[in-house]
């Protein structure tokens, strides 16, 4: 066995820190963006017996680059980082929002300001549309306390891909890059997802291209944390729009993504324990990342029903069975030696190629052995990029 899961709440930051101390641990590396937007390391740093314990995540200050779309929105601005026009707005001046969404040309984007797990954001087809939807989300919280504010962002025209960057707070090493499927539907149709599948190296993200990304926008992002006083050790996923071979920013988040690591992870040849230990003692510089240069292809398996609602418990066939692709749980549990559905995205299965052709029929071949009853899954991962000319 090399891990185990422990049945202990992910903002629980006094048990969790508990468990560092009664099992040794030594480096904690936080997943998910709750508990960094929450300030699991603030916790751990303010406390005596834990601040010794090295961290991979950002505190408080350094997480509201996801945590607060106002937040990011300003300060890329502040530090001439490449992004889309956007207002932010509250419900107390929603006239104002609807003026400024006449002068706006559709598409129009709204987003959710604080975490909606993914879900947050809208793209409005019309001014009337616009205008309904910010209502809902600032009225009648359609996101909760996360739609308490709402950004009015202008739309930009391209195709999306995720970069990931590793920094210890003055130095950073880029780490393979993605591209994500959102969309519940094939050909990216229908209600927004925590995703559906993702692909790994992407065609159109050349080294001219990828050059400019390090140079507008990672660069200026670390030493605008630096010059803002934010000590920021952990990951920064930058969600990149490719808007004619020009490079914009569409968010931040402030970890790994799911279910670009799922991509992303196979295709790290070094250490990755010893990049993460660098990372959280300060020591990245000359750090080197060797990447293999497979492609790999994830695709998400999720409940009948998902993003709505949708059954868990069901039994998962065919997880027995030797495959080559690596098979990743996501929302399941065991229940007398059977492996049952208990989330909406529920495995992701990854395969590898020496092209994307050959890496898209190894998770397909391995997704066609699972079975529950209500599974669904996009077939389509990775087709957009086979014949992408750009």
């Amino acid at each position: 066995m090399i891990a185990e899961n422990v049945p202990i709440g992910m903002n629980d930051f006094a048990a969790l820190g508990k468990f560092c101390l009664d099992k040794a641990v030594d480096l904690v590396l936080v997943g998910p963006e709750g508990p960094l937007v929450n300030g699991i390391r603030d916790f751990f740093e303010e406390d005596s017996q834990l601040k010794d314990i090295l961290m991979i995540g950002p505190g408080k200050a350094g997480a509201q680059l996801e945590g607060s779309k106002d937040f990011s929105k300003q300060f890329m601005l502040r530090h001439n980082i490449p992004t889309a026009k956007a207002r932010t707005f509250e419900a107390s001046n929603l006239n104002q929002a609807f003026d400024y969404i006449s002068t706006c040309k559709p598409p129009i984007v709204l987003k959710a300001d604080g975490l909606a797990a993914g879900k947050g954001v809208i793209i409005s087809l019309s001014q009337g549309e616009a205008k309904a939807v910010i209502k809902e989300m600032l009225l009648k919280k359609k996101f909760g306390a996360a739609s308490s504010k709402v950004l009015i962002e202008e739309f930009l025209n391209g195709i999306e891909l995720s970069v990931f960057v590793l920094t210890d707070g003055k130095d950073f090493v880029m780490l393979p890059e993605a591209k994500d499927y959102k969309r519940i539907g094939e050909g990216d149709l229908g209600l927004n997802t925590g995703g559906m599948g993702a692909v790994s190296p992407v065609s159109f993200a050349n080294t001219a291209f990828m050059e400019k990304i390090e140079e507008r926008i990672v660069k200026p992002t670390i030493r605008g944390l630096i010059e803002e006083g934010i000590d920021y050790k952990g990951f920064i996923f930058v969600g990149i729009m490719n808007v004619g071979g020009e490079p914009f920013v569409i968010e931040y988040n402030a970890r790994m993504g799911d279910p670009e690591t799922q991509a992303v992870m196979p295709r790290i040849k070094s250490d990755f324990v010893e990049l993460l230990l660098a990372a959280a003692k300060g020591e990245l510089k000359s750090k080197i990342v060797e990447i293999d240069e497979h492609h790999a292809v994830t695709v998400a398996l999720v409940s009948g029903g998902y993003p709505g609602e949708y059954k868990t418990g069901k039994s998962i066939l065919g997880l027995e069975k030797h495959v080559d692709a690596l098979i990743f749980h996501a929302g399941t549990k065991k229940q007398n030696n059977n492996v049952l559905t208990d989330g909406g995205r529920v495995l992701a299965i990854t395969g590898k190629g020496n092209s994307l052709e050959e890496a898209r029929a190894q998770v397909y071949q391995t997704v066609a052995q699972v079975s529950w009853e209500g599974l669904y899954y996009r077939k389509d991962i990775g087709q957009d990029l086979m014949n992408y000319k750009g």
